[in-house]
């Protein structure tokens, strides 16, 4: 099976794609295409996989960073010397550079300043998001000569509010920071009174994205959860009680 990445019409003329789990060589729980370097995979699928999403978008080889659910960003300028960075975003205004997050279920954002050539990345998990790494991202850009109103800026595959329970000192965390985050919660899967609640992660996106004054804000709508065929889930496998989970890749190249 081919490769199917989901394209975004924001970013027509960019170089770049959100990758279901298609078209690649990995098999089990990983099938097929998982690009998740940290999973316990064979490194020579996921090499190859990584290779196929590579060729598919033009470009030598994709660059990631070692996630680690922060607001940090990195300037890119070429492959990494030694370690990958422990960072969440990533941004240049370098031809040829795959820029690639990782995953299952958080949300992959890709950004782009067509008239500036300054493209990003960035991988929002509900920690990422509520402590600033989308803004950080634009802020990366505007430091390489991106402005503010022309970035446009795409939510891929993510778990979706129906989907995505959460306990009390989840929801605590969020209003403490802003009371006004009460909007992005609402009550359990059987509507029942609970102290669980659902968690809009893709609509909380879209807020800090707007908030930060980007051009233009849109998430592709596709819930990684609720497709098993398509993608990749980490609360899909924990609720299965898998071993491990393949991750999907968001990428973006000039």
């Amino acid at each position: 099976m081919s490769l199917t990445p989901i394209l975004a019409d924001s970013l027509d003329g960019v170089t770049h794609g959100f990758f279901t789990r298609h078209g690649g060589v990995s098999t089990g729980i990983y099938a097929a295409l998982n690009g998740g370097q940290g999973s316990q995979d064979t490194r020579a699928a996921v090499g190859e996989n990584r290779a196929r999403i590579a060729a598919h978008l033009g470009v030598e080889r994709l660059v990631s960073v070692h996630q680690v659910h922060s607001d940090r960003v990195e300037v890119v300028s070429g492959a990494w010397q030694g370690a990958r960075p422990r960072a969440d975003a990533m941004v240049t205004d370098r031809a040829g550079i795959g820029l690639a997050i990782l995953t299952a279920d958080c949300a992959p954002v890709l950004f782009a300043d067509r008239e500036a050539e300054v493209v990003g990345a960035a991988h929002a998990g509900w920690k990422g998001a509520l402590t600033g790494v989308l803004e950080a991202t634009v802020a990366a850009m505007i430091g390489l000569g991106a402005e503010r109103g022309r970035i446009a800026a795409v939510i891929g595959p993510a778990i979706s509010q129906r989907a995505y329970e959460v306990g009390p000192e989840y929801v605590e965390r969020f209003l403490d920071d802003d009371p006004e985050h009460a909007r992005f919660f609402a009550g359990g899967p059987d509507d029942q009174a609970t102290d669980r609640a659902m968690f809009d992660l893709a609509g909380f996106c879209l807020h800090r994205l707007r908030e930060a004054g980007v051009g233009s804000a849109e998430w592709t709508g596709h819930c990684t959860y609720s497709d098993a065929a398509r993608f990749f889930s980490y609360r899909r496998t924990c609720h299965r009680g898998e071993a491990d989970y393949g991750r999907l890749v968001a990428a973006i190249a000039l």
